[in-house]
């Protein structure tokens, strides 16, 4: 794995918050295909953030073995942005997402063969026709496309909106309520 000066992708977590490296991501990814391979299984990389200035980034790998449950491994970034402005969020969630596809794509290519990652890899834009979002519509799905992936937008693209979403910001600590 190379690194990227902006992006570290050497630390996951699972939904479990257990710590894998990108390597242990890898073998787990194998470990479960290797489980049941007569099944379909989609790879699907998605990005969240939340604020401006100091943002943290959640870059979620999510294996989908159709119709029988998934996995899910999340990567954190933070990336100090001097502008206040979506499209830039925009654009670093989606470059977290294509860099760390760029970073598996090899991995999963040896492993399930070409075939594989031209079907079944896709990138999930935290984008959608509601909301502010919908004006970068054409400019985010070219980009990810002109770097030779599918993409899939709101309210399809889960791993970005809701798995990566969770991790975002750390869990909220819940207090009784009095009365």
């Amino acid at each position: 794995m190379t690194k990227d000066s902006t992006y570290d992708f050497s630390q996951f977590i699972t939904v479990t918050r257990e710590p894998k490296t990108f390597r242990e991501m890898v073998d787990d990814i194998f470990a479960f295909v290797k489980q049941d391979p007569q099944s379909d299984y989609r790879v699907i990389i998605g990005t969240d953030s939340e604020g401006y200035g100091s943002v943290t980034y959640a870059t979620a790998v999510v294996v989908h073995r159709v119709g029988k449950g998934a996995r899910a491994f999340i990567c954190k970034n933070k990336i100090q942005t001097p502008y206040r402005v979506l499209r830039e969020k925009i654009y670093n969630e989606s470059m977290l997402s294509l860099t760390l596809a760029q970073e598996l794509s090899p991995y999963l290519a040896k492993m399930f063969g070409e075939d594989f990652v031209e079907s079944n890899f896709v990138i999930h834009s935290d984008i959608g026709n509601n909301g502010d979002t919908r004006e970068m519509i054409k400019e985010i799905v070219g980009m990810v496309r002109g770097y030779g992936f599918q993409v899939e937008i709101k309210p399809e693209s889960y791993a970005a909106s809701s798995v990566a979403d969770r991790f975002v910001v750390p869990p909220r600590k819940t207090t009784p309520q009095t009365a």
